[in-house]
């Protein structure tokens, strides 16, 4: 689901950054307002989460692969003004790093993997709990929201890609970005993650919920005891076994690169040709291309980007939570609203 730069329009980008900018200015006031300064820290646990979830990839109908995005999850436990500001962060890191998902693409791919994700998953989640008040309520709620918010967003993102060839097109009638239309790129998109990636996104949700609650309540959840070394063993734990990730074969769906969605067959048919605005269009290099490291194997490699990714984003929010002067009343619940 990370949209690559130039499968997008410049203008298609700018007007999806656009529409971040408000999302991410309401939801960086919410987070200063109503998370403690002893809190702070936990949205970087968070964006590790994301981040490591996001490395399992699993193979999807079609010969693709997808992974599971964890934004449910996060609003679950953070509220979602928190759970978009750790994804962003999280999409951030694996844009500049390791160049999954496109620099231009960031603000599409924020719009929704953080914003999207996370707010619809979180509100079903909720209208569930909230009418089935129960034990069973809120696991239905968890498993139902967290399957809606992914489908969701990969909509969107199918919109995203359909619209393309529709707006924007050379002199011989040929699509300069991404070429598939919405009778191509719906199906796609959705099929694979109504199919696998949406349950994937719902067991992986509630094993954590569940571990969370069951070991470390008070790093979450309000009025119970703190006990922080559990949820960042997980976090060690998802790391050792990233490399998991490399077992599922094959390019995700809308991620082929400029040297081979030329030769790729959707909707029976090889494409044939490069899309302008691909072949001559922005060019990043990732420091860490494809969470691989030059000389090293390729699990070691994955691993590695895997240490790498969260330290930085634990670090960065632990640094935050150091320059946050503290208000009285606040409770990292405080979010949800």
């Amino acid at each position: 689901m990370h949209i690559p730069d130039n499968y997008l329009s410049p203008s298609t980008c700018a007007a999806m950054g656009a529409a971040m900018v408000p999302v991410w200015t309401k939801a960086v006031r919410k987070v200063k307002e109503e998370i403690p300064k002893a809190k702070i820290p936990l949205l970087g646990v968070g964006a590790a989460f994301s981040f490591l979830l996001m490395m399992f990839n699993v193979p999807l109908p079609g010969g693709t692969t997808g992974h599971a995005v964890g934004g449910t999850l996060l609003a679950i436990l953070m509220g979602p003004y928190a759970a978009c500001i750790s994804v962003t962060v999280a999409l951030f890191i694996q844009a500049l790093l390791f160049g999954d998902g496109g620099i231009l693409a960031f603000g599409a791919n924020c719009f929704n993997m953080a914003f999207v994700l996370p707010f619809f998953g979180y509100y079903i989640y909720k209208l569930i709990k909230d009418h089935v008040r129960s034990e069973k309520g809120e696991y239905l709620g968890i498993i139902l929201g967290s399957y809606a918010g992914i489908n969701i967003a990969a909509l969107c993102a199918a919109i995203e890609f359909g619209i393309q060839p529709l707006m924007f097109k050379d002199g011989a009638g040929q699509a300069l970005y991404c070429p598939y239309p919405f009778s191509v790129s719906i199906p796609a998109m959705l099929i694979p993650h109504l199919l696998v990636a949406g349950i994937v996104e719902a067991v992986f949700t509630a094993a954590i919920v569940i571990y969370i609650k069951k070991v470390s309540p008070g790093t979450f959840y309000k009025g119970a005891k703190e006990k922080t070394r559990a949820v960042y063993g997980l976090v060690a734990g998802l790391i050792c076994f990233t490399p998991l990730g490399l077992l599922a074969t094959g390019t995700a769906w809308g991620e082929w690169g400029a040297d081979e969605i030329k030769e790729v067959v959707s909707g029976g048919s090889a494409l044939g040709f490069v899309p302008h605005g691909m072949k001559d269009g922005f060019n990043f290099s990732a420091v860490m291309p494809d969470y691989a490291v030059s000389g090293l194997p390729e699990a070691a490699g994955y691993l590695l980007s895997a240490v790498a990714g969260v330290s930085i984003m634990i670090i960065f929010f632990k640094i935050l939570g150091n320059m946050k002067k503290e208000k009285a009343g606040n409770n990292v619940g405080s979010c949800r609203n």
